[in-house]
């Protein structure tokens, strides 16, 4: 531990998110790991997960689907039946048993699924029938995604409908709050690019227009259960899945900027995932995020993706973040913030198990010792 003549790392100390005082600024990044039974009702396993990772910050739980037609991955959780919010109920009582607090991020994947996966064998929504490279996971086996039917425009207000009900079932499941997944190439994603979203009604074309779904959520579920209920998640130089947009510094600027008057509880950045190569192709995106959108963000700044202990007090003793994020730290050592506070060894994480399986890897990572 650190003595009384140390001083105490800044990510180790206290801060306010929204309504909410958080005894560290250690986050546990939303992580899907596919757990949950065919129905998408979350397990009793999971509520030994995330009881293990209770001194965090905040934990983030891994994304919920808002609907049936939002889901793209089997085994993975939703929020929309009365059968997954009880089953979600368990699991935010443990937390809040060790003083914790949990946040339940909330998705829709469009066209990041499959016929297979959908509701009656029914086509994947996006923005725009533009199909995405790649492959979804499915009970026939790994099928290549499909060109995507492009949401009506009436039904578009069906969309925020899920959204909003999916906040106000995660109160009700005990929930302190929500984050809007709007990254990685999602639906919310996929209408903020011009690369997916070639749309000629209100929900395209502009940057204002692209940008207005994603808007409208944050509005909705803002005025449902309160602003400083909810954080939104964005990925500026996120290119999985087809995510290419011909100005993303300009369209996040834009983005950041009016995220800011909603004074939601956080915005949560992430940093790019892989280098991105080649370099001429996508010299457009930026390789540093966090420094450069905090001048467009007026509230707390949560980043994410690669940070150690070491970093990750750098970024907030810089200014450019307020807390920091880990994910697969986090999967491999359940009590992070007590070895980021006593200087132990991390365990490393087990890639084989992220997905799949029961336990192991899940909830088998040992713990420091008691003594």
């Amino acid at each position: 531990m650190f003595s009384e003549k140390q001083k105490k790392p800044v990510l180790l100390s206290p801060v306010t998110l929204g309504k909410y005082k958080l005894r560290n600024r250690v986050i546990m990044a939303p992580l899907t790991r596919r757990r949950c039974t065919e129905k998408h009702v979350p397990t009793d396993i999971m509520r030994i997960y995330y009881e293990q990772r209770a001194s965090a910050g905040l934990i983030i739980a891994e994304a919920a689907a808002v609907s049936p037609q939002a889901i793209g991955y089997m085994n993975s959780p939703g929020i929309y039946t009365q059968e997954q919010v009880n089953a979600w109920k368990p699991i935010t009582k443990a937390v809040h048993n060790k003083n914790g607090l949990i946040f339940l991020q909330l998705w829709h994947v469009g066209r990041i699924s499959h016929p297979f996966i959908q509701p009656d064998g029914r086509l994947p929504v996006s923005a725009s029938a533009k199909k995405a490279e790649g492959y979804a996971n499915t009970p026939k086996g790994k099928k290549p995604f499909v060109t995507p039917r492009a949401l009506n425009t009436d039904e578009i207000p069906g969309i925020i409908n899920d959204f909003k009900n999916a906040s106000e079932n995660a109160i009700e499941a005990g929930f302190d709050g929500v984050e809007i997944h709007g990254a990685n190439g999602y639906l919310l994603d996929q209408f903020l690019h011009d690369g997916s979203n070639i749309r000629t009604d209100n929900y395209g074309g502009s940057i204002r227009n692209r940008s207005r779904l994603l808007m409208e959520v944050t509005q909705a579920i803002s005025k449902t259960i309160g602003s400083e209920r909810v954080g939104v998640r964005l990925s500026p130089s996120g290119i999985y899945k087809d995510m290419i947009d011909s100005n993303p510094v300009k369209l996040y600027e834009s983005i950041i900027t009016q995220l800011s008057h909603f004074q939601i509880a956080y915005l949560h950045l992430l940093e790019p995932l892989v280098l991105l190569e080649p370099e001429k192709e996508y010299s457009r995106y930026l390789k540093v995020i966090t420094p450069h959108f905090r001048k467009f963000y007026k509230g707390t700044l949560i980043t994410n993706c690669g940070y150690d202990f070491k970093s990750g007090n750098k970024i907030i003793e810089d200014g450019h973040a307020d807390l920091v994020a880990f994910g697969k730290l986090f999967i491999s050592n359940p009590d992070l913030v007590e070895r980021f506070a006593t200087g132990a060894p991390l365990n490393p994480w087990d890639e084989d198990t992220f997905y799949y399986g029961g336990g192991k890897g899940y909830i088998d990572y040992p713990l420091l010792d008691a003594d």
